[in-house]
Formats: structure tokens, C-alpha cells, sequence
């Protein structure tokens, strides 16, 4: 049944687009392969980093749509920052007081050092067609070798001529006791865009070429910490206007979302950080998962040809919203 949902969702992001190209996968040691009509379209990296990441991510032009360090050293203009920032991932700053978004030590104590990770433990499947999909299980560890919880990861692919898509469902399992997401803006559906995208350049000022826009219209800086179905950054790359949007499923947590939105490139989608984004008192944005209980986050990214208003995102986030319709717990 949610095989069949999901796949239907992805056709349905796709309407009134010209035939779906055929997208395959091909697993390797430590990835599966993404590819579109023989050409690279992104990998689901599994193995080498302290979370599963989407790397590389191509565009329907060819552009790439993410940024390349620390993955790939020496790509002119981009900036070095923010390590664990690699290219498309989920995970959060704060599980049971434990940092897993940061990748590095930061010399704050046990619960930021960069031995805490996401663990792949299994690809549960993974086969191509108009709408590909790589299904997995993961568990979140402690430095110290304590799972803290574990999740299950459905990440289905579509492309069009000038389009793609990747929907990417986490469910987060409470199965080693309850689990409890704290209130930090460090997190949680990240994805890093390249530098032609962002509101400032590489050097800190706003002569980027970027542009920042919701779905309720605030752009740019404004768009920081507010809540919103969707977000989107687009820009020039090679003499064109491409872009990349996210939208937040309905059914979420404290959905629309609010979004980590940095004009540097970051942006994220995070139900947690109520805190940093509104001023409210900390810990209003905690949220605890029962022992026992499962949650889903699903969100749906796309990269587009044009800005946000010449993709239709608006369009196409109801397509996919009304097309997974339920009832939120």
C-alpha cells in the first residue's frame, strides 16, 4: 500500500508534463546510482559519512544543483564552510541531547562529537522505472556505540524534460525507548545549494545573483524561521535561470514547516526550532515520540527549470499534498 501511494504521488508531481524519462539505479558498495535516459541525476551515498546523503544532485539542464564541498575539492566560487553540509540529508541537532548534524567536533563535550551517526543497516530495496525507488533502514548511534532510535527511508525519483524530482519519506521509530527531538534550529531536512544560488556571495556580500521566495511570498532574509508549505532558491547557472524548491507534506509535524533558510545556501526544513525562529521560550519545540510509536517526514524536492512563479512550485506542491491526503495524528 505505501509503495503503491508513494509511486502514484510522484506520477502525479509530473502531470501535465511531457512522458516521464526513465529513471534507473544501480547499486555499488557504498551508494545506489540515480540515473535519467543513461545521465547522472544524483546517488544515495550510504556508506563513508556520518549520515546517508543525496550526492551529486543534477539538475534537468545538467547544472549541478547542490554544492560540492567538502565532496569535491576546488570547484571555483564555492564557499568552505559548515562541513556538514553535504548536499541533501536529514537528520537533527538534538535526539535524547544528542547532536547528530554536525560532522565535526566542536569541543563542546560528548554529545557534539563527531562520532555520533546514522548508521545504514540495510538497502531493503531499490529498482528503477518512471518512478525509482531505494528503500532503507538506519539507526541513529551514540559515540559510544548506544542506538538511540532507528528510522526507515522510502527516496523515489522522477524527470521530465525539464524537471525532476526526489520524494523522501523518513520514519522515525521509536524502538530502543521514547525519543525526543529538542528545540534547536540545527536541523532537519537539509540540503546545501550551489553558490549561484545563494543571496550572498562567496565573500559575504549581496552581490549574488540568488534569490531566496515562500510560498507566502517573504523573500530573501525574510523568508528565515518562517513557516511555509514550500521554499525555493533559484539563480543563473550557465547563462539560465534554474532552481531547486522543497516542500513540506502536509501531514508533518507542525506543518507548514519552518525553514533554516540562510542566505549562504543552507536550507532546511525544521518543525523543532521554535526557539531561534519565533523568540518563544526554550524548549517550546520540543517534540517526544512515544517508546513504540512511528513518525513520517516527507518532503519533496525539486529542481526546475526558471524561478519558483515559471516552475508553477505552488502548482505542483498541491498536486503532490492533495494526491497523499490523510489524516494527521
Amino acid at each position: 500500500m505505501m509503495r503503491a501511494l508513494l509511486s502514484g504521488v510522484a506520477m502525479v508531481v509530473l502531470g501535465g508534463l511531457a512522458a516521464a524519462a526513465d529513471v534507473q539505479v544501480e547499486r555499488a558498495a557504498d551508494r545506489v546510482v540515480v540515473t535519467v535516459d543513461g545521465r547522472p541525476f544524483t546517488a544515495y551515498v550510504f556508506a563513508g559519512h556520518r549520515k546517508p546523503i543525496l550526492f551529486p544532485v543534477i539538475g534537468p539542464g545538467g547544472a549541478a544543483m547542490t554544492r560540492s564541498w567538502p565532496l569535491v575539492e576546488g570547484v571555483a566560487g564555492e564557499p568552505q564552510d559548515h562541513p556538514h553540509h553535504e548536499s541533501i540529508w536529514f537528520t537533527h541537532g538534538a535526539v535524547n541531547g544528542i547532536d547528530f548534524w554536525a560532522s565535526h567536533p566542536r569541543g563542546q563535550g560528548p554529545q557534539h562529537r563527531a562520532d555520533n551517526r546514522i548508521e545504514h543497516v540495510e538497502l531493503v530495496a531499490c529498482a528503477g522505472g518512471p518512478v525509482a525507488r531505494i528503500e532503507t533502514r538506519n539507526r541513529w548511534v551514540k559515540a559510544d556505540g548506544t542506538v538511540v532510535c532507528t528510522d526507515s527511508r522510502t527516496v523515489q525519483f522522477t524527470a521530465a524534460a525539464d524537471v525532476r524530482t526526489i520524494d523522501y519519506a523518513v520514519t522515525m521509530h521509536a524502538d530502543h525507548g521514547p525519543v525526543v527531538f529538542g528545540d534547536t534550529k540545527e536541523g532537519t531536512f537539509g540540503l546545501r545549494v550551489p553558490a549561484t544560488l545563494q543571496t550572498k556571495n562567496a565573500h559575504g556580500s549581496r552581490g549574488a545573483a540568488g534569490q531566496i521566495v515562500n510560498a507566502a511570498g517573504q523573500r530573501d532574509a525574510d523568508a528565515w524561521g518562517k513557516a511555509a508549505r514550500w521554499i525555493a532558491y533559484s539563480g543563473p547557472v550557465d547563462g539560465r535561470t534554474v532552481g531547486v524548491a522543497i516542500g513540506d507534506h502536509p501531514a508533518n509535524l507542525r506543518h507548514p514547516s519552518r525553514w533554516h533558510a540562510r542566505d549562504y545556501g543552507l536550507v532546511a526544513a525544521n518543525p523543532f526550532g521554535l526557539h531561534d525562529f519565533t523568540g518563544s521560550p526554550k524548549g517550546s519545540g520540543d517534540y517526544t515520540l512515544p517508546a513504540g510509536e512511528s513518525r513520517t517526514f516527507r518532503y519533496l524536492v525539486v529542481l526546475h527549470e526558471g524561478d519558483a512563479e515559471t516552475a508553477g512550485i505552488e502548482a505542483r506542491w498541491q498536486r503532490w499534498a492533495d494526491a497523499t491526503k490523510v489524516e494527521r495524528p
